[in-house]
């Protein structure tokens, strides 16, 4: 053993009386001579470190010697009563501080002195009881702030020694006491677990602790510490299976529970519960805790806890037991995929859907076993390692890796910076991409034909030189008293008087009607309230063949032109300063009353903007139709007939047909109620328990043709099969509770997310509760506010045509359904996740619908994309509707183009609209994503619409769109796949032009752009996102992808235009939902394929993001708190545009000239300011912390390492200096 230096007395801290006394027993170790005197001052010391926290303090603070000085004291002296006074001093020290003074000792060699100790004592018969209890408390003490304890113990030969002691001393318990505290540090290691357990230490623990008792229950409770550390070896826990010891601790707990009348215990009953947990781990001891009742048990007793709060962690610890041993259950399905199959033109070699293809006809919705622990064995006989690391510490390392690897230095991030440069190749020759200049007439239109404004040529003037304030909407606060605009349904025109104002009536008061229109035929119709539930009870469902002719013919007018939706007409009453009149008209040639936006009041651009602005813009609101502006029920059923989807549906959903309205209220993030989710728990486990009160009867069956909806009363009758509906199958569990299972993407076997399906015959007053119990996510914000969406029809023909946020005892848990292997990316014992709500319907026999997230079909789309078209005004605006490719259906993809017309066809008006930049952007490749289209349908309004800034930005752009990527997704109801079955984000690099002609087309577009040197300024792919809050961005960044991997000096030698920060700078001060601290610009491996990156790489465009909306709401800003509508969605397409036109001014180089040091900003940011919250996209990362009571029963924490990976959170946070700049500063700031 190494001798320990002995520092000078020069070298303490103090001139104390300690130090004093250190000193002297440093020159006592020198001489070896004076037993006595070593005796006396360490005696000395004692009483000083009992008696004076500063003693203990000056001993083990940072540069004393204090500590060294005891420890070779200890090493050397061969007096017993010097080792215990020094033992006590230690024990003193690493008593009181917390856990540095421990890890203090540990550092400067304590442990292997002590075990050394421990071994020269053990010698002695017999061995010294005092010294045996002082040396077992001190290694019980620091043995878990040495990582190498485990390995320096066994290879010592400590192990064995404490154990003997034990059994020698089996009633000694002032001495068994520390000896199991340290039977406990030892057990850490698994490998020292197995010895310890070959020599017979279950059963010593069983020995110790018994039925409930008031003596000894201190023993009694670090006998069950212990027993639970050795029981999570597998070796152990298979030992105490065999012998039965799964039935005795049940036994035992169950008496604890009775006696323990005033819960003094608790922490007794919680370490059998965590034995319990440890032996559980393995499937033998799963299989013996069912055989020993141990589920009715730990319900029954659970279940008696409730009412006591500080019985928590019991109760949770007990359903993560239960949950653990619940038999796997396979998903009452025949297969895991698709109900609906269509044929490939072309079969892909490798990937997913060749997999698929390629599985033999076999069962594929359970593995042949679920669980794959018994081949356990680990290398738990093991053998020795040959460098004896100690197996704890490697788990340690494994972890502290693993952690490292996925924040700072995660693999997933590109760090190859000739691969992060971007590098434009065309992929297509010239000749190929000739077959895109149809699609861009507007470069080599004269205009010779059109009706322009002017014939007479006009000066030219410099782009860019727009002046006036930008006024923006917003969603903005309701007044309670106000009221907004409510739409008729568009086959009903509203009249509106030559001042603006339209008639008005209390929004209540539904007992008015409108004149409804038949064959051109005015009819009244009767009161709401008279004929609704006749509708509702007479229409199964609206088909496509014909109206339903059993309704009465009053009944039947409305629904041929707008279902007669008796919508009450309210006046906008808020004064708005900058618009003359609330009830100006939205588009020219159209009439329509404004909605709200136009009275929650203006946004100006700064003063600087403003002065360096022309008269073009003058301050006006910017006018965004809401929903029903666009709305016209006979013609969405016209388009319906053309859509083609692969089960042929034709039934319409009312939804759909009726269209929707932002409801005039705010719908807060939903508060959880505490304990929610183990209540949940709690009555899936009486499924089990009380199986005789399961019904299991099938309410609805997809891949049943044959079946029939029971007639009933007391069931809910469903339907989906209408246009992208998703509900697979229903199962009645108990008289108000449904299991739900969503069908997967079609060619796929998974992607279970979004659901959107029809319910009806409900009774109001009664909870019903849902659960979709094949969801795939590890986590949702269904756990942190989100609440499902409902439209109800009753409701809409009472004038509230809208979809609402509802549902209460809301979570989002892992359930005991087992997924396949073939759907988990090869692995075995997953398990499927359960969304779970409680519903209340208000009205009897009502018929209602409940989504994911607001639906927005193809078929909406191409309705609103008409009435965009026909109600334009063509001497102002340009717009182009063209076929960009079909579908693998025969869907059509539509293509938007639009801009300003010229002034005139005069060569300087011609040559300005031709060398306007290109601005492309893109949506809803992902199907599920519906918020995406709602955001794409607030652009495409704002860039349509008549203010005057908006005509400033078709002036300013071209806009190329492509509204719908994935039109036969959204159609067919998958969540992420084409029918394909693939990811259509996924396959930028390389799109197959017949799996995945949406892209392939697309991109052709953007190569053919780049060819003729006229790539885009700006390329934004709109997203949802299903994890994180707000709306943020995306971008692509060679600087910061480099300085996540901390390469700094990389990074330094990195030049690059930081322009591609102004855009989302700018929203991030202009629109209200935007969160620019969610923002990542870092270029991942795994987004290589994906629109953002390979527009930037291969393209060239700088600007390049995917801008994601939250599905869920805002924690941040104006909105925070509340759950995101449509509403604020379709704002924020429209402060997207206004960022554009921002965007313009700052990057005219003719508008400003700003100083060389305004470019150095954003380098001193990503040099000395940033802070990151998360690195990479690449980490299934929420934005909320778990719940208290979530109970974390996974084994799989890392979950499978999905394609639909959270997108990152990390982002730097503004410095003082730019929070300082204005707005328009700031945004200049990031000019490049």
């Amino acid at each position: 053993m190494s001798k320990l230096k002995v520092v000078g007395e020069k070298s303490l801290t103090n001139s104390s009386r300690v130090v004093g006394l250190l000193a002297q027993l440093e020159k006592i170790n020198t001489d070896s001579t004076e037993p006595d005197t070593a005796r006396y001052v360490t005696s000395k010391i004692l009483h000083l470190a009992q008696s004076q926290e500063k003693t203990r303090r000056e001993m083990t603070t940072k540069g004393s010697t204090g500590m060294e000085i005891l420890l070779s004291t200890l090493e050397n002296t061969k007096d017993l009563q010097t080792v215990l006074n020094i033992l006590s001093i230690l024990v003193e020290l690493v008593s009181s501080g917390g856990g540095r003074r421990a890890s203090f000792l540990v550092a400067k060699g304590g442990s292997q002195i002590l075990l050394q100790l421990l071994m020269n004592a053990s010698k002695e018969s017999p061995p010294h009881e005092e010294l045996m209890v002082q040396t077992h408390s001190i290694l019980a003490k620091i043995g878990p702030k040495d990582k190498k304890f485990g390995v320096k113990a066994r290879v010592n030969g400590a192990l064995n020694v404490t154990l003997n002691l034990v059994k020698q001393h089996f009633q000694n318990y002032r001495l068994v006491m520390p000896c199991l505290q340290l039977l406990r540090v030892y057990s850490t290691n698994s490998v020292n677990a197995v010895s310890l357990g070959k020599n017979g230490v279950v059963e010593l623990m069983f020995k110790i602790i018994g039925p409930f008792s008031k003596k000894n229950s201190g023993l009694m409770r670090v006998a069950l510490d212990t027993l639970a550390a050795l029981l999570k070896s597998k070796t152990n826990a298979r030992r105490a299976v065999d012998r039965g010891y799964v039935q005795v601790l049940l036994t035992i707990y169950v008496d604890w529970h009775r006696h323990d009348n005033r819960h003094r215990n608790m922490l007794i009953r919680k370490g059998i519960l965590q034995s319990l947990k440890s032996v559980t781990n393995i499937k033998l001891g799963r299989k013996a805790f069912i055989d020993a009742n141990g589920m009715k048990i730990l319900y029954n007793t659970s279940q008696e806890c409730l009412a006591v709060r500080t019985l928590d962690p019991l109760v949770n610890t007990s359903s993560l037991i239960m949950r653990k041993c619940f038999p796997k259950n396979r998903l009452p399905l025949p297969t895991i995929k698709s109900s609906f199959h269509f044929q490939l033109p072309v079969i892909p070699v490798t990937g997913p859907v060749a997999q698929l293809y390629s599985l033999p006809p076999e069962d594929d919705v359970l593995d042949e076993s679920d669980d794959n622990e018994d081949a356990d064995f680990e290398a738990e006989h093991e053998v020795e390692n040959e460098d004896d690391l100690d197996q704890n510490f490697k788990r340690f390392q494994s972890r502290f890796f693993r952690f490292y690897t996925t924040h700072l230095q995660n693999d997933d991030i590109e760090t190859d910076i000739n691969k992060l440069r971007p590098q434009q190749v065309p992929g297509r020759t010239i000749e190929e991409l000739k077959m895109y200049e149809h699609l861009f007439p507007e470069l080599v239109d004269d205009f010779q034909d059109y009706e322009l404004i002017s014939k007479e040529p006009k000066p030219f003037v410099i782009e860019g030189k727009v002046r006036g304030p930008i006024v923006v909407p917003t969603a903005g606060e309701e007044a309670s008293g106000s009221s907004r605009s409510v739409k008729k349904g568009a086959g009903v025109k509203e009249k509106v008087s030559p001042k603006g104002e339209e008639a008005t009536e209390d929004a209540r008061g539904s007992d008015r009607t409108l004149p409804q229109q038949l064959g051109g035929q005015n009819r009244a119709a009767a009161s709401a309230h008279s004929f609704s539930s006749d509708i509702v009870k007479a229409l199964d469902r609206i088909t496509l063949q014909n109206v339903p002719s059993q309704v009465s013919p009053g009944v039947a007018a409305g629904m041929r032109k707008d279902c007669g939706l008796p919508l009450s007409v309210l006046s906008c009453t808020k004064a708005c300063p900058h618009v003359a009149t609330c009830g100006s008209t939205l588009f020219e040639g159209r009439t329509g009353q404004l909605g709200k936006l136009c009275c929650t009041g203006v946004e100006t651009e700064d003063e600087e903007d403003s002065e360096s602005s022309s008269s073009v813009e003058q301050a006006s609101s910017v006018e965004v139709p809401d929903g029903p502006t666009l709305h016209d029920s006979d013609l969405y059923i016209e388009i319906v007939k053309t859509t083609k989807s692969v089960p042929e549906y034709s039934e319409v959903a009312y939804p759909d047909y009726f269209g929707h309205i932002p409801p005039p209220f705010k719908e807060p993030i939903l508060e959880r109620p505490y304990g929610v989710q183990r209540t949940k728990i709690a009555q899936d486990i009486e499924r089990l328990i009380h199986q005789n009160d399961i019904l299991d009867r099938v309410a609805y069956d997809l891949d049943n043709p044959n079946y029939a909806t029971p007639e009933d009363g007391d069931i809910l009758k469903f339907n989906s099969k209408f246009e992208s509906g998703n509900l697979r199958k229903v199962i009645q569990i108990r008289k108000s509770e449904y299991d739900l299972i969503l069908n997967s993407d079609i060619n796929s076997n998974h992607y279970h997310q979004w659901f959107y399906f029809e319910v009806s015959g409900m009774r109001p007053g009664i909870a019903y509760r849902f659960n979709i119990i094949n969801c795939e996510k590890s986590n949702s914000q269904f756990n942190y506010g989100m609440q499902p969406l409902m439209y109800s029809v009753q409701e809409a023909l009472n004038a509230r045509p809208w979809w609402i946020r509802v549902g209460t005892d809301i979570c989002y848990y892992k359930n005991h359904f087992s997924r396949s292997s073939v759907a988990a990316g090869g692995q075995k014992g997953k398990s499927y996740y359960t969304i779970t709500f409680t519903v209340s319907f208000p009205h009897k026999d009502d018929v209602c619908y409940f989504a994911y997230h607001y639906p927005y079909t193809y078929s909406t789309l191409q309705m609103h994309l008409q009435k965009l078209e026909s109600a334009h005004n063509p001497q102002q605006i340009y717009f182009r509707k063209d076929v960009l490719c079909e579908t693998l259906s025969g869907n059509s993809c539509p293509l938007v183009t639009i801009t300003a017309m010229p002034e005139s066809n005069y060569y300087e008006h011609i040559c300005q609209f031709r060398n306007r930049p290109y601005i492309f952007l893109s949506a809803r490749v992902h199907p599920g994503e519906t918020n995406a289209s709602w955001v794409m349908k607030g652009t495409l309004e704002y860039l349509m619409s008549n203010s005057p800034t908006a005509q400033s930005l078709r002036e300013s752009y071209i806009f190329k769109i492509v509204p719908m990527l994935n039109p036969d997704g959204v159609i067919n109801g998958n969540h992420r796949c084409s029918l394909s079955g693939e990811d259509l984000n996924r396959q930028w690099h390389s799109p197959h032009p017949d799996l995945h002609p949406t892209i392939y087309h697309a991109k052709g577009l953007l190569q053919y752009l780049a060819a003729v040197k006229r790539s885009p300024l700006v390329y934004c792919d709109y997203h949802g996102h299903s994890r994180k809050k707000n709306v943020f961005m995306y971008g692509c960044s060679i600087k910061e992808t480099v300085w996540h991997t901390h390469d700094n000096a990389a990074s330094c030698d990195v030049v690059e235009d930081m322009g591609y920060r102004t855009l989302p700078k700018i929203l991030s001060h202009i629109a209200p939902a935007f969160c620019m601290s969610s923002c990542s610009f870092v270029v991942e491996k795994s987004k290589e394929s994906t629109a953002r990156v390979v527009v930037w790489r291969e393209i060239g465009v700088q600007r390049s993001y995917t801008m994601e909306s939250t599905l869920c709401g805002c924690d941040q800003g104006r909105y925070k708190g509340l759950q995101i509508g449509t509403r604020e969605l379709e704002e924020m397409g429209a402060k997207f545009c206004v960022g554009l036109l921002r965007l313009k001014r700052l990057t005219s180089t003719l508008e400003y000239n700003l100083p060389s040091n305004m470019f150095d900003f954003e380098n001193d940011l990503i040099e000395s300011s940033c802070k990151v919250t998360s690195p990479t996209t690449y980490v299934l990362d929420e934005d909320e912390p778990r719940f208290l009571e979530e109970v974390d029963y996974s084994a799989e924490s890392n979950d499978e390492l999905e394609v639909e990976l959270v997108e990152n959170t990390g982002d730097y946070e503004p410095s003082a200096q730019e929070e300082a700049l204005s707005d328009s500063e700031v945004s200049r700031a990031h000019m490049p």
